[in-house]
C-alpha cells in the first residue's frame, strides 16, 4: 500500500509540475493517514480589482462529498474549488451544498459555466444540514473562509478564473 501511495504521489507531482498545479500533503478530519491534495491559483476579478487565492481541487465524487468537512485550518487566501462540477464532468447542473461536519463558516460561491458568479451563500452556518442551493445550473463551486467575499467586495456577476477553467 505504501508503494502504491508513493507511486500515486509521484504521478500527481509530475502532472502538477506540468500544469502549474501544486501537490501538498495534508491531514484532516481525524484521519491518521496523509493524502495528496492538489492546489492551484485562482483569481476572482471584481469591480475593485483582482483577488488571488490558492485553492485545493476537489474533482472526484469522494473529494467533492468530503469538501472542507472537519477542517479548521482555512487561510484567508485559501479555499477549495469543486471542479469539474458535477464530479467527473457532464453538463452543468443545480448544486446544493450543506455544512454537515464543517466547523468553520464558509462563503460558498456558485460559478456559472462561463466563469461568472451566480450566487454567494455568505457565512454559512457550521454543522448545518440545511441545503444551500445554487439557484441555477453551475459548472464549479468555490468554498472560501466565511466573510471573505464581503470583506473583499466580491459579488454576484464577478469573474472567477483558474488554469483550465472557463474562458468566458
Amino acid at each position: 500500500m505504501i508503494a502504491t501511495t508513493k507511486a500515486a504521489l509521484a504521478a500527481l507531482l509530475l502532472c502538477g509540475a506540468a500544469g502549474g498545479v501544486a501537490v501538498v500533503a495534508t491531514r484532516g478530519g481525524g484521519d491518521t493517514a496523509q493524502s495528496a491534495v492538489q492546489t492551484m491559483p485562482l483569481t476572482i476579478t471584481s469591480t475593485n480589482g483582482a483577488h488571488a487565492f490558492k485553492v485545493e481541487i476537489a474533482k472526484s465524487a469522494a473529494e467533492q462529498e468530503r469538501g472542507l468537512m472537519y477542517r479548521t485550518d482555512l487561510k484567508p487566501d485559501g479555499g477549495m474549488i469543486f471542479w469539474p462540477y458535477p464530479a467527473g464532468g457532464g453538463a452543468p447542473r443545480d448544486a446544493s451544498f450543506w455544512m454537515k461536519n464543517t466547523p468553520s463558516p464558509l462563503d460558498i460561491v456558485y460559478i456559472r459555466p462561463d466563469g461568472t458568479i451566480a450566487r454567494i451563500a455568505e457565512n454559512t452556518v457550521p454543522f448545518s444540514e440545511t441545503p444551500i442551493p445554487s439557484g441555477e445550473p453551475v459548472g464549479a463551486v468555490l468554498e472560501i473562509m466565511g466573510g471573505r467575499a464581503a470583506a473583499l467586495g466580491i459579488a454576484e456577476g464577478d469573474r472567477v478564473s483558474w488554469a483550465g477553467g472557463p474562458k468566458g
